[in-house]
């Protein structure tokens, strides 16, 4: 499969992705944590107050509000570390901190006592708004934000909760709308770019997926083009042209290459990345090259420990078997010498196929535009899957086809390391890998 730019072969697209990216998920889990702890230092600061005015108020229910309340505010602290069900615990809190400020009248013995003292519910207004903006919905949070802080004014203006009057009462009840309304902006500020951040990522993802999918089709279209040049259109013109029994006998073995493959493009996929010896592409090469009417004499080397992914075997061998035939059509009879090299690991790639002859020969620049074997079948094919083919030539002297994977621009810009490391276990490391 040919690889996106931008994305080195070899490597997971999870290793483009940045290390801690903006989510909601993970705004959620930090206003889990971070609220609580707040709640947490704030309970721990009027703790003391708490304990101070336990004696004016009614037992038990002065200890109950007061463990009801400060152990929520620990245990919501470990839920959040665990994040399990922390904004329940939040959002019940909520409730039994309401429900604290309203029955503050009936708990409280001794209400002169709070004519200095404010009562300890007070100093936790704004934990508890906080809570209800991480627990609720926004409309929710708007409204608890606005009605528990005048709840509590109420109360402070009742004797029973130091009968302060209704101008240091609103007061109170100002300060921790604004305190408690900051809160819930930051909190849902946040909110809104994590979202925003997860839409604009949803579509991206949903933008390159349908980019993907484009170019495997593109990919597999280019692959139909060329096998229907390579081995259909060839059989055809080879089947036409056969007159002895050696050249009908080459004809009916190209046609069922063809058919052959034809049914491997239909039954891969671009995504198919798996790894094949280079000893078994080795033997198709050999196989092929012994089925020629004049057989290519074969030199193999060191193709036992070497893999390559699937499309790259496909493609080195459709090119190479390309450049044989190119051979046997255009560089003469029997008396042409030709030989194919295959060789595993060489300084060069990690395959390297050389098809040569000493043949007619030609002159490149003269090749007209509709021929398409050299440009298409053999140097257009490879570097899809990035190799590359090169083909020197001279009229009298003979063709060298030089086929190599991955391609040395390739190494020269640090790309072996990543192709070449994944399917060849024996591919030499670059500087960066053996420093690292």
């Amino acid at each position: 499969m040919s690889v996106p730019s931008g994305v080195r072969p070899g490597l997971p697209l999870e290793s483009a992705k940045p290390r801690n990216p903006l989510s909601r998920a993970r705004i959620e889990r930090i206003a889990d944590r971070t609220v609580s702890a707040f709640g947490l230092v704030f309970g721990l600061q009027t703790l003391p107050t708490a304990l101070g005015q336990l004696k004016d108020l009614q037992e038990p229910w002065g200890a109950v509000w007061m463990i009801t309340v400060f152990g929520g505010l620990a245990l919501t602290v470990i839920l959040a570390v665990v994040q399990r069900g922390v904004k329940i615990a939040m959002a019940v809190l909520s409730v039994v901190y309401v429900a604290a400020i309203v029955t503050w009248p009936l708990i409280a013995d001794n209400p002169a006592a709070f004519q200095t003292d404010k009562p300890w519910v007070w100093f936790l207004c704004s934990v508890f708004t906080a809570f209800a903006a991480v627990a609720y919905p926004l409309w929710l949070a708007i409204a608890y934000t606005f009605l528990v802080p005048i709840a509590y004014g109420v109360v402070r203006a009742l004797p029973a909760g130091g009968g302060v009057g209704f101008e240091l009462a609103a007061l109170d009840t100002i300060y921790a709308i604004i305190l408690g309304g900051v809160i819930l902006a930051i909190i849902a500020m946040m909110r809104q770019a994590s979202s925003a951040v997860d839409t604009a990522q949803s579509q991206a993802l949903a933008r390159y997926a349908n980019a993907v999918r484009q170019h495997a089709t593109e990919v597999e279209r280019v692959q139909v083009d060329a096998i229907v040049h390579d081995s259909v259109l060839t059989t055809l013109l080879s089947a036409a042209s056969a007159r002895t029994t050696e050249q009908k006998e080459l004809a009916a073995a190209m046609a069922a290459d063809a058919i052959g493959h034809l049914h491997a493009a239909e039954a891969a996929t671009p995504e198919d990345q798996t790894a094949v010896g280079l000893d078994r592409l080795t033997e198709r090469l050999v196989t092929a090259a012994n089925a020629f009417s004049s057989p290519f004499a074969v030199e193999v080397q060191d193709v036992e420990v070497h893999t390559l992914p699937v499309n790259v075997a496909e493609a080195v061998y459709s090119a190479t078997v390309q450049a044989m035939v190119n051979s046997m059509q255009h560089a003469g009879g029997p008396e042409v010498q030709r030989s194919v090299s295959i060789r595993g690991g060489s300084p060069a790639a990690t395959v390297e196929v050389v098809v040569r002859d000493d043949g007619r020969g030609f002159t490149e620049s003269e090749v007209p535009a509709e021929r398409l074997g050299l440009r298409i079948s053999i140097r257009d094919r490879l570097a899809k899957v990035g190799g590359r083919a090169s083909i020197e030539s001279e009229p009298g002297v003979g063709t060298t086809v030089t086929i190599l994977w991955p391609s040395a621009d390739q190494n020269a810009l640090g790309g072996t390391s990543a192709a070449t490391a994944l399917h060849d276990p024996l591919a030499p490391a670059t500087a960066t890998e053996a420093a690292e």
